[in-house]
């Protein structure tokens, strides 16, 4: 019984959108043109959150998880941290790229005239903020439960620790990598606070499909129930998309 209250508590929420669902003007709603270009901006700034997410976080669960660091234990409660700060609190930290925050980023900009607030770049730092963690704690798991053994044997045999961790540990540990590269583009996917608060809203340039969604709801709650819908549908099919093992049993 409470596993039956448990899905039911998260499944209701999406039976009733769907109840509420205006599904006769749905398909005008969905081929607009501001929804098409805050689904691809969506869609792109997810993709490029996931990549740096991968590119940086790996390392970064290497070293958790190896604890070849003095304070892993701290390092990895601050990788966390996103989990669970508001977005408005985190995103404090991204706010040091601002031409009036710190002196360095006053340099970044008069010397190369790069802005970052406000830009497409400040929606995918704001989301690799918060979808990162996921990837870390996901690739730190899978190399805790990575037998050492196989690596010693390689060092043993003269492998370099860039080989044995190319052909070694990668190929074991990759399945966490995929998980944790799922949920971190999910995650990027569905980003608002903190988009809002350090990219802005503006279309075509920082409004992805939640702040779409989010102006809709004030002025039109129809559409914010079809944006909600499509939503929704790109969430699953990433899931199902990439992860499809996921409704098939493991072997015994």
């Amino acid at each position: 019984m409470p596993a039956a209250g448990a899905l039911a508590f998260l499944v209701l929420p999406f039976v009733a959108l769907l109840a509420a669902a205006p599904w006769s003007a749905l398909p005008g709603l969905v081929a607009s043109p501001a929804v098409r270009e805050a689904l691809w901006l969506s869609v792109r700034t997810a993709g490029a959150a996931t990549a740096l997410s991968v590119l940086l976080g790996v390392p970064l669960a290497w070293v958790i998880a190896r604890g070849e660091v003095p304070g892993a234990g701290v390092l990895r409660a601050v990788v966390t941290l996103p989990l669970v700060l508001p977005p408005v609190v985190g995103v404090s930290r991204c706010s040091c790229c601002s031409a009036a925050g710190v002196c360095w980023a006053v340099e970044l900009d008069a010397w190369f005239g790069v802005t970052i607030p406000f830009t497409t770049l400040a929606v995918v730092l704001a989301a690799t903020f918060v979808a990162m963690p996921f990837l870390v704690v996901s690739v730190e798991g899978a190399l805790r439960g990575h037998d050492l053994r196989l690596e010693e044997a390689a060092a043993t045999l003269g492998a370099s620790r860039w080989y044995t961790f190319r052909r070694v540990t990668l190929p074991h540990v990759a399945p966490g990598i995929a998980a944790g590269a799922v949920l971190c583009f999910a995650r990027a996917l569905g980003e608002f606070g903190a988009t809002v608060t350090f990219a802005g809203n503006f279309p075509g340039t920082t409004r992805t499909m939640p702040l779409a969604v989010y102006l809709a709801l004030e002025q039109d709650p129809d559409s914010a129930i079809a944006l909600s819908l499509v939503m929704v549908a790109v969430s699953v099919a990433v899931l199902l998309g990439l992860r499809g093992r996921w409704l098939t049993r493991s072997p015994a």
